[in-house]
């Protein structure tokens, strides 16, 4: 029969799965800063270093309400975090990449652009992981890894436990 091989147990770990997978679409990109203190890590780094691919993982996987915030030239220029994030310090986990590989794959985006420029990507960086040394951030070069190596070294790193089994 149809479903027969679910249980009460898989019934709610999918509802948990599933709150976590909304919340984190919900709070992708910095869409939203609103119930941040519902997510159980909210990643940080410059733009298309892996955040939303670790995001979605983490809900897909594991049943983490992930949220994630692009650190963005105006947060460097300030030289600190937006409110919503220094509220919820205690949960922010960072991302940053090489800048080669980050100008690749934003050239792939946007083709010759500022955004794409290795001078501009090496900056980002550079200002990305000042502020994230300053705020006492932990974070990872997401460069080779994988996006499994990545959330298994985020949940080890701030002792993140799997919601759902």
């Amino acid at each position: 029969a149809i479903g027969r091989g679910h249980s009460q147990a898989n019934s709610a770990d999918y509802a948990r799965r599933n709150d976590a997978i909304n919340f984190t679409l919900a709070h992708d990109d910095g869409v939203s800063d609103t119930d941040l203190e519902e997510a159980d890590v909210i990643l940080v780094g410059v733009s298309r270093c892996g955040k939303t691919p670790t995001s979605l993982y983490l809900a897909l996987q594991f049943g983490i309400r992930a949220a994630n915030y692009p650190l963005i030239p105006e947060d460097f220029e300030r030289r600190r975090l937006p409110e919503a994030l220094t509220r919820n310090r205690q949960k922010l986990f960072g991302l940053t990449i090489g800048p080669e590989r980050l100008a690749q794959i934003r050239q792939e985006r946007r083709p010759d652009s500022r955004y794409a420029a290795i001078d501009n990507c090496r900056w980002e960086i550079e200002q990305a992981e000042k502020l994230m040394r300053q705020e006492g951030i932990r974070w990872l070069n997401s460069t080779t890894k994988s996006i499994e190596e990545i959330a298994a070294t985020l949940m080890q790193t701030i002792k993140l436990e799997p919601q759902s089994y």
